[in-house]
């Protein structure tokens, strides 16, 4: 081994390995591996067997390896080898090795062929070995088998890159020398872990060459063992293993690895390299490299782990002496807590929380969208109808002048007109409020939930704090009241935004600047337009453009090539009633004059996701200038709101 002041670094590493399984956890520290990674059938289970000169691995047809399992190989006199699920028991039958890694296999995946990331520790003492630990991981599957999911080969995948993403990882790449080099699944894997240094070469691959026997006559792999064609800062070397028909054989391993080193000795294209090739020269080379890796990875791993137990030594000082009952504990604790939930709702409310929500708007960004769309919608929303109205307005003129024909419409008319229509006011703020506080209740809920273990605080949190905002609910409520009766005690006609004789040329001018503006984008998004007929290929989604005076879609949000441009004159938007089956939320664009939308269609049905996302886009249509369908009146409301 060169160094044999470094014999023990392995075993070593055996140790921590067998520490951390036992306790079921990794401690956040990467010990120094070997990861036997292939596709199915590549040879790993026969590279391994021929390391310890035994048949004890399962074999079979599809998956046999669902487990990854830790080998621990360490020299000693004697040959035996044990479980570290079964502590204490020798097995020195190899037959019942295997027959254990079949029944613990299955005891944790089943019979139907499925795949645990736990992993089974078998060590096995031999002196026919050198000291090394290697991972055998499932091999690489195209096709589920049987009972498996069908994203068997991501599962597989997932595992294996769990294991040699680590830097502190060796990948043993074992790849079947009668395919191509270039599609092999370990290689492929390996690419995607481990850079390529200056030399254009992997840093942690080493390359495993198998069924050179097999190869075509008039082929070999001179070029790939020589690390020439696909270079390896490791290299890679060729092995020899039993066949299928010598394995049923029950072909002895010493006989098979004589018959590889005679095929290395006697092949013309191999036999220069013959020294450097087959399964014992595998075997002291990993050895080695694995040796030097823990050596070279050892400065690093001591670092992280004083760091770790300074942290945990840390955190151990603040129990020296800790008394369970101890109040002024108790006291600590509990302000502790108080304090951080008081944190996580402000954080939530002024939106710098350090967990952001991207699923849904809730907090700070639900109470915005209430404010600036929601209670500008429910405004609108607001019935007014015109041939009601027109009788109001003569049934109060007509009262005021009792017996007296009247040559002026009377201000006490126009007063009690519009002082009706702002006290319509009053129900859309006041639900406004009511969803404001329903979503502070909901934020205070999830601020609780880190209260989870102590039930009893959680809940008397949540209702001090919800106690509280509902008694600020009736405060909010009242003052949203008070502000209501103060523009009813007084119609102030001489603002500015109200249009009165003097205000009526300077708002025509105005209207000629508005429709420099008509162009100006409102709104940009993706809705699926769902009334489109099966045959010319059922609901599609586009890009939508909304502006002041139209509403367009493109294919994508690119906006180059446009499908239709809708303008909005006579347009009105009404609800639609989310279907049985659907996932979507829907509303309808209808043109009050009973005219075609789109095509031959009488409305447009658009969808989506969420129904805030349909809220938000009634808001901006509103902005446009398409109203609910039940407001037949909207001037007035505008009036209203600019009067005040």
């Amino acid at each position: 081994m060169g160094n044999r002041g470094m014999e023990d670094l392995i075993p070593l590493v055996n140790k921590l390995q067998d520490a951390f399984s036992g306790i079921g956890q990794s401690c956040n520290l990467d010990l120094p591996q070997i990861a036997v990674v292939g596709g199915q059938s590549a040879g790993k289970s026969s590279v391994l067997e021929n390391f310890v000169g035994r048949d004890f691995l399962p074999r079979g047809s599809g998956i046999v390896t669902r487990r990854p399992l830790v080998l621990q190989l360490i020299s000693a006199n004697a040959e035996w080898a044990e479980f570290l699920h079964c502590k204490g028991k020798k097995f020195t039958d190899f037959d019942e090795v295997r027959q254990e890694i079949e029944a613990e296999t299955d005891r944790i995946t089943g019979a139907n062929k499925g795949i645990s990331p736990v992993p089974i520790n078998l060590r096995v003492y031999s002196p026919h070995v050198l000291n090394l630990t290697l991972i055998d991981l499932p091999g690489i599957t195209k096709v589920p088998v049987g009972d498996q999911p069908v994203d068997i080969e991501q599962q597989i995948r997932d595992m294996i890159m769990q294991f040699i993403c680590r830097e502190s990882c060796l990948i043993l790449a074992v790849t079947p020398a009668n395919s191509d080099l270039a599609n092999s699944d370990a290689l492929k894997l390996a690419k995607d872990v481990d850079p390529q240094d200056v030399e254009r070469s992997r840093q942690r691959t080493i390359g495993v060459i198998t069924k050179l026997d097999l190869m075509d006559e008039g082929t070999d792999a001179r070029e790939v063992l020589e690390n020439k064609l696909l270079p390896l800062r490791r290299g890679y070397i060729g092995v020899v293993n039993r066949s299928q028909k010598d394995i049923d054989g029950k072909k002895d391993i010493k006989m098979a690895m004589a018959a590889e080193r005679k095929f290395f000795l006697t092949h013309p294209a191999y036999r220069h390299m013959a020294e450097k090739m087959g399964t014992p020269c595998l075997q002291k080379v990993l050895n080695q490299q694995l040796t030097n890796h823990i050596r070279d990875t050892l400065p690093a791993f001591r670092s992280k782990l004083q760091t770790q137990l300074l942290s945990l030594d840390k955190e151990a000082e603040e129990y020296r002496g800790y008394r369970p009952d101890d109040p002024g504990r108790k006291t600590k604790q509990l302000l502790q807590m108080v304090q951080q939930f008081s944190v996580d709702f402000e954080k939530r409310i002024e939106g710098s929380g350090d967990q952001v929500d991207t699923v849904e708007l809730s907090g700070g960004a639900k109470i915005n969208r209430i404010f600036h769309e929601r209670f500008p919608f429910e405004l609108v929303k607001m019935e007014c109808d015109d041939k009601e109205m027109r009788r109001e307005i003569s049934y109060a003129i007509k009262n005021i002048h009792g017996i007296r024909t009247g040559l002026f419409t009377p201000d006490m008319a126009f007063e009690a007109i519009v002082k009706k229509q702002i006290v319509k006011i009053k129900e859309p703020c006041i639900k406004c409020v009511d969803m404001v506080i329903q979503e502070l209740i909901n934020t205070v809920r999830q601020c609780t939930n880190k209260l989870d273990c102590f039930p009893r605080l959680r809940e008397e949190t949540e209702r001090i704090v919800t106690s509280h905002i509902r008694d600020r609910e009736s405060r909010a409520k009242d003052q949203v009241l008070l502000l209501i009766d103060v523009q009813l005690s007084y119609i102030n006609t001489n603002h500015e935004d109200f249009i009165g004789f003097a205000n009526a040329q300077q708002s025509s001018k105005q209207s000629s600047k508005q429709s420099n503006a008509a162009s100006q984008v409102i709104r940009k998004g993706w809705l699926t337009i769902n009334n489109i007929s099966i045959i010319k290929g059922g609901a599609k989604e586009y890009w939508f453009v909304l502006t002041a005076e139209s509403l367009s879609w493109f294919k994508d949000d690119e906006e180059k090539e446009k499908k239709y441009m809708l303008p909005l004159d006579n347009l009105k938007v009404r609800d639609v009633e989310k279907g049985f089956m659907s996932s979507k939320h829907a509303f309808a664009i209808f043109n009050t004059e009973q005219r075609n939308v789109y095509k031959d269609n009488r409305f447009l049905e658009l969808a989506c996701d969420t129904q805030d996302e349909v809220d938000s886009w009634r808001a901006s249509l509103l902005r446009a200038g398409v109203y609910p369908e039940r407001s037949s009146n909207v001037c007035w409301v505008i009036v209203l709101l600019k009067t005040i």
